[in-house]
This record gives C-alpha cells, structure tokens and sequence, in this order.
C-alpha cells in the first residue's frame, strides 16, 4: 500500500504552522498507524530530514499517549480504538491522509502532532484521590458496595485521558475526563466523604486550565476510545450542584 501524508508541522507553540506532504510507500495493510509512522521517519531520517514528533507510549492502547487527530477524527476513522490501535487496512490504497495535533487552547502544541495536556495533571492534583488513614488494610467483606455500583465505577475508571474528548468538543470540554474521574470515586464508598469537595475544586480546576462548557452535543461520547458515557457529567452536575446547595444552607 502507499500513501500521501499531509501532516502538521510546528516547530513550537508559538511558531506558525504548516501542512507538509510526505509519499509512503510498501505499507502492509496490518501496519498499526504508529508504525506507519515510525516507517515515514526512518524514511525522513535516511533523507537528513527532520522527523515527525509524535506521542506515543505502551502502543497497546491502555496510556491514552497517542492521541492524533486523523483525517478530521480523533484518533482516526475507526470507533473505540486510540491510534496506537488504529491498522492501515482501514484505509483505502493511495488515498490522502491528514494529520493534526489535538486542537484545544487548553493543549498547547509541543512540536508538530505533541500537545501538552499536562493541565489534566493538574486537575487530578485538584480533587482525583481519596484521603484515607494508612496502615493495615481492613476486610474487603467489611465495606459492602453492590456489583452494580461497582461496575459503573470500574466502567468510569476506564478511562484513559487521552484528551479525544476535548480535541472532538466544539467547545474544547473536558467535563467527560472530569466526570469520569468524580464517578469512579464518588460511585464508592471510600469517595462519599469527600466527594462535594472533589467535584467543586476539579471543576474550578478545569475552568481555571482553559477548558471550554459542555453544551450536551455529545461528540464527546461519541469518540471516546473506551465508551465513557455522558451519564458520567449528569453525576458530575448533580454533585456539583448539591455542593452548592450545601453551602447555602
């Protein structure tokens, strides 16, 4: 297989930036697209030209590193995969692709396709833990949590933080990272005691980084790699609001 490869280059966040096309050529079609890429860059490097930068990590779809924005969807044409997990067979011989980074204000490019999404770092920082008394461990049978409570927090705790979430939000929303990070807590018992806080300062959190309102649309769901609901935010709103309520009272 060979491709056309229209790409975004960027030497810094404030430097302007450019599409640059490259030719591929000799894909198998059961290339991965991180190695497509790692192909065009030992390509670029036998040119003594300056390679793509990228994200990219365990490649196995679990870090949520590799986030690229493919021919106008996050991490490319397939449903529920992340780059590292998208193949070239999903692509038609010869056809163009276009590369971007994540477009969000709130991830500033790093170099070429490399964002900085280390304000979602800082919104952990801000409420993603639960404090708890160390020393030995109770009996797991001692805190009883029924298995539907605890399936909805481990579906929550799926996800990755990758960021698709923002860079596919019209308005750059990063309520579903948030509202599933405040779900996978608050859903258990060990989170009940904190949860007001947590869902107040992350949100402030996230309005302080830049991230935009959610307005419902729903292309947040919709490309989220591991089918993170928007049922999340509806908690996330509840509990917020109820936070809110408490202080007036």
């Amino acid at each position: 297989m060979h491709f056309t490869l229209k790409i975004w280059r960027q030497a810094g966040p404030r430097a302007k930036g450019y599409f640059e096309k490259f030719t591929i050529d000799n894909v198998d079609s059961d290339t991965s697209f991180l190695e497509m890429l790692d192909m065009l860059n030992n390509q670029l490097v036998k040119e003594n030209r300056e390679s793509i930068a990228f994200d990219h990590d365990c490649r196995e779809g679990i870090c949520g590193a590799c986030g690229l924005y493919i021919n106008g969807r996050a991490h490319g044409p397939d449903d529920d995969v992340t780059t590292c997990q998208l193949y070239m067979r999903r692509f038609k011989n010869g056809s163009e692709i276009t590369m971007e980074p994540f477009r969000s204000g709130a991830f500033p490019v790093i170099k070429d396709l490399m964002v900085n999404r280390s304000a979602f770092d800082k919104i952990l920082q801000a409420g993603g833990f639960v404090s708890v008394n160390t020393g030995s461990a109770p009996e797991a049978h001692t805190t009883l949590i029924s298995r539907e409570k605890a399936e909805e927090s481990m579906d929550a705790s799926s996800c990755i933080g990758c960021g698709a979430c923002v860079a596919s939000c019209k308005n750059g929303s990063a309520m579903l990272f948030v509202a599933s990070r405040v779900s996978a807590l608050s859903l258990l018992p060990q989170g009940k005691p904190e949860a007001c806080r947590r869902a107040r300062a992350m949100v402030l959190k996230m309005d302080e980084m830049g991230f935009g309102s959610c307005t419902n649309i729903g292309t947040c769901q919709m490309e989220c790699p591991k089918n993170i609901t928007v049922a999340n935010i509806a908690r996330l709103n509840r509990e917020f609001l109820y936070c809110k309520r408490s202080d007036l009272q």
